[in-house]
């Protein structure tokens, strides 16, 4: 399934579904299991997105010790570090394309945390989340090939601006460009990481992105915290960050984007805000209003559909 082509295909080409969902309609017990294959992505995504907020959480917390480009730097370092031993990738047998790949990979994953913490230090976290979520909605409106999938954006859209109150006029405006800056890397980062997920056996493309990510960033923490990077607790905390904000959810996602279309993994982002809402209440004291509330279930609602279209659609193919 490697495509070593280098023209810009659409996001939603890049990732088959799974052939135990393309069976489903053929008999009774194949179909049960088939639906079971379909949606073991989707929990896949959720529960990475559960890990990713609550440790961005935790990254709140830590910014007055670090600083946001600190907190950026002890969370890609620390994961690049763990990912390195744990999948011990090869660094022979590769192609040009293929490290064009990670790279780019790692490029994007970069950006989206450097631009996220910048954002998230000068505006609530679930704003940030809110405008950053609008990148991966972007994406599924342009790369789907199916109506359903822009009318499930529509109303996840409608929920994400419900969610930032209507306007974000009252923000920062530093803060909503670097969210929306980070919104245009997350795109960036579906698309790759499922093109690297394709191009590198189990995690090792990630964890020699990771690499990539953490080198670009280890000059900009060390330039705004120094020696405060290396005070223990600061390390600890880091270190819990990255388990949580980047090493599970990234192998949980990218894991995910092998069996998932990749604009129903760009919807299913949405459930981001919401995820950062409830975060930010439980860590960070962040009060949730009712039109939160009603926002949060417009954006489930949509993600909702959006798994329900694709099992439908694995169902005809």
């Amino acid at each position: 399934m490697n495509d070593q082509g280098t023209s810009a295909e659409p996001a939603a080409a890049v990732v088959a579904i799974p052939e135990a969902v393309s069976a489903l309609g053929e008999q009774d017990g194949a179909r049960a299991g088939g639906r079971g294959a379909a949606l073991a992505p989707v929990a896949l995504v959720v529960a990475g997105g559960l890990s990713v907020q609550f440790g961005s959480a935790i990254a709140v917390l830590l910014m007055p010790k670090a600083g946001a480009l600190g907190v950026v730097t002890l969370r890609l370092a620390a994961a690049a570090l763990v990912l390195l031993v744990v999948c011990r990738p090869k660094m022979h047998g590769h192609s040009r394309a293929d490290w064009g790949t990670v790279v780019a990979f790692g490029l994007a994953m970069g950006g989206m945390n450097t631009l996220f913490y910048q954002a998230a230090d000068r505006i609530p976290l679930g704003a940030a989340v809110t405008l950053e979520v609008l990148g991966p909605l972007a994406l599924s409106v342009f790369a789907s090939r199916r109506l359903v999938n822009v009318v499930w954006a529509a109303l996840a859209l409608g929920g994400v601006v419900l969610l930032s109150g209507g306007g974000f006029d009252r923000l920062d405006p530093a803060g909503a460009a670097y969210a929306l800056g980070a919104g245009a890397m997350w795109a960036a980062y579906i698309v790759f990481s499922a093109r690297t997920g394709r191009r590198f056996p189990q995690a090792d493309g990630l964890a020699l992105a990771m690499v990539v990510a953490a080198v670009l960033s280890l000059p900009l923490g060390i330039m705004e915290s120094g020696s405060k990077l290396l005070v223990p607790s600061t390390l600890g905390l880091g270190a819990a960050v990255a388990l949580l904000s980047s090493v599970l959810p990234y192998t949980l996602e990218l894991i995910a984007l092998r069996r998932m279309p990749a604009p129903t993994f760009a919807i299913l982002m949405s459930l981001e805000p919401a995820i950062a809402a409830t975060a930010g209440f439980l860590i960070l004291d962040q009060a949730l209003t009712t039109t939160d509330a009603l926002a949060i279930a417009l954006v489930i609602g949509a993600s909702m559909g959006a798994v329900r279209s694709q099992v439908r659609g694995a169902r005809k193919r």
